[in-house]
């Protein structure tokens, strides 16, 4: 698709993501909506996008209500009440760019088939204008974080430890700090003024990003570190030591603590095998990169639990957008019980190493298919997004980078990870001559 991507529309804004675009996007949605509701996280350009899409909205004839900045989770719980939901952001990107992600009344992104939607009446320019006395209607409601709230309260039995919480100066300090605390919790904050320049750190909870948490936890001998990204759908965890805890890790120790029997969990081909590992019985469905395609197959496949690596995590009990204030708290849940270094050392560790090979963008394509060719022989291969190899010991996957001119090697495996990577990265080298 030209304007959707894994996760929505993003980009630089003013450059990528403009007025003209939020406006259009704004009078196809209205097309096919008598009624939305919609929200912004702290971005500087964020008013402004909000703006141009309620216009769009309104001259379609679709009525507006705006719940003001909030985080991604909030808004889509909002959505429950409306033909759709439009919250915009640019969920962990740099301060510089803005966004826009549609949500179904339940919890749901707007899947391909919407996107392409969409995108088709925005290309064909195939609007509709209402007469002057049908133009939507816009209104406000200031509720949307305390209902958020209260959903997850009546999912959460509290805790009395000591947590650190850093929002990065994201939508998530509208809520998630207050949440905790009427969990019962002793809440300390870190970057949780709401700044869309994010001047603390970079919006991705990622552990390089993280070293103020990090600090924190140990120095305030806290139980729990929690990290959110831009607009809070991403949660990640610093233990009680201060140690960044993997994507992969804290997928395992949710799906371990939501799962039961023999659940079907949901994750990208990028997904470590601890998650296999940790869950005997389970069955794992591999997606491509991106929440959106998670979400969509654990809804067809009425999956039990899934989620990405990066810090997205999606409760279908609750709803199909991956929720990171419902993951903090849940977390909280957990950790009361046993503590979050005990948790991680229960999982299997398995070596992983990643790399990259430079691969000019229009080459692509053609170096794909030759590596496909070469790494059948090597196991069960899977062609959902770029090549993954799985084998008795580990497996390998070649994915070319979308935003650049790189192609990317993973390996994992249960011994001579080193020796597997090695092998199928020069394969992708000899592919490139």
């Amino acid at each position: 698709m030209k304007l959707f991507g894994s996760s929505g529309i993003r980009g630089l804004a003013n450059v990528e993501v403009t007025v003209d675009l939020a406006l259009k996007v704004g009078m196809a949605l209205g097309k096919s909506k008598k009624n939305a509701v919609i929200g912004r996280d702290p971005r500087v350009a964020g008013e402004m996008i909000e703006l141009a899409v309620i216009s769009g909205l309104m001259s379609a004839g679709c009525d507006v209500v705006r719940v003001g900045l909030v985080t991604t989770p909030t808004l889509a719980y909002a959505a429950r009440n409306y033909d759709c939901g439009v919250m915009i952001t640019a969920s962990h990107n740099p301060a510089t760019d803005v966004g826009i992600k549609l949500w179904n009344p339940d919890g749901m992104a707007f899947d391909s088939a919407q996107q392409e939607e969409i995108e088709d009446i925005i290309e064909k320019e195939d609007f509709v204008y209402v007469p002057w006395n049908e133009v939507g209607e816009i209104s406000a409601y200031g509720n949307a974080v305390r209902d958020h709230m209260d959903m997850i309260l009546s999912h959460s039995t509290g805790a009395q430890i000591r947590v650190v919480i850093d929002c990065g100066g994201g939508a998530g300090g509208t809520i998630t700090p207050f949440l905790l605390r009427e969990m019962g919790c002793e809440v300390i904050t870190l970057n949780s003024q709401l700044d869309g320049h994010f001047p603390a750190r970079n919006p991705e909870p990622n552990d390089k990003n993280l070293w103020m948490l990090k600090k924190a936890v140990k120095e305030f001998d806290a139980a729990l570190g929690i990290a959110h990204d831009g607009d809070a759908d991403r949660m990640m965890a610093v233990d009680e030591n201060g140690i960044f805890l993997s994507g992969d890790e804290m997928l395992a120790i949710f799906a371990r603590f939501e799962c039961k029997g023999n659940p079907m969990i949901v994750v990208p081909v990028d997904t470590s095998m601890i998650v296999d590992d940790s869950m005997p019985g389970s069955t794992v469905v591999h997606t491509r990169v991106g929440d959106v395609y998670v979400a969509e197959e654990m809804k067809k496949l009425k999956a039990d639990f899934g989620g990405e690596p990066s810090g997205s995590w999606i409760f279908p009990r609750i709803s199909y957008c991956p929720d990171g204030i419902y993951a903090a708290a849940l977390l909280v849940d957990i950790v009361k019980e046993k503590k979050l270094s005990e948790l991680r050392d229960e999982l299997p560790k398995y070596p992983t190493l990643r790399s990259t090979v430079s691969c000019d963008n229009d080459k692509k394509s053609s170096v794909m298919q030759a590596v496909s060719s070469k790494l059948e022989s090597m196991g069960e291969v899977s062609s959902i997004d770029g090549i993954r190899v799985d084998m008795e010991g580990g497996w390998v996957l070649v994915r070319p980078s979308g935003t650049e001119a790189k192609i990317r090697v993973t390996a994992e495996a249960r011994q001579d990870v080193e020796e597997l990577h090695a092998k199928v990265k020069n394969i992708v080298k000899e592919c490139l001559k």
